[in-house]
């Protein structure tokens, strides 16, 4: 059977996203270095650095994953299908998280923005659940 459309939009915006998160990963790890050098050094600087590459580090792993999720989707695979949900699954915990934050501090830009991405969260997982697209990966 041939890939969904929509399958292939999530692939292609899951390497966007893996591209775009190996240059966050770099600006945290090159800014936290920049950082310590303004500063002007002393003990606190060298331990600011390593924090910095640590988080880097931690963020590339995010990469790693946005990468193996858009390779299965590519390629049909169903634990790329399952870990895509997995994911908009988390994601949807977060943003309701995100959404009781605004609704309490009545942050009116942030209550929109959460309401996007769950939004968003909430039509990868119809959209992954639906009978030709789970057909499409053999389940």
């Amino acid at each position: 059977m041939e890939r969904p459309t929509g399958v292939s939009v999530l692939a292609i915006l899951s390497f966007i996203g893996a591209g775009l998160t190996v240059l966050v990963a770099l600006a945290f790890m090159t800014g936290s270095a920049a950082i310590s050098q303004m500063v002007g050094g002393g003990p606190g600087s060298a331990m600011f650095v390593g924090l910095g590459a640590i988080g880097g580090v931690f963020i590339l792993g995010f990469a790693a994953l946005y990468l193996v999720v858009g390779f299965g989707l590519w390629t049909l695979k169903t634990w790329g299908r399952l870990l895509m949900l997995i994911l908009a699954a988390i994601g949807l915990i977060f943003g309701a998280l995100g959404l009781l934050t605004a609704l309490i501090h009545l942050r009116i830009a942030v209550l929109v923005w959460q309401l996007i991405v769950c939004g968003i969260d909430v039509w990868i997982i119809t959209y992954l659940l639906k009978p030709h697209v789970k057909q499409a990966f053999g389940t």
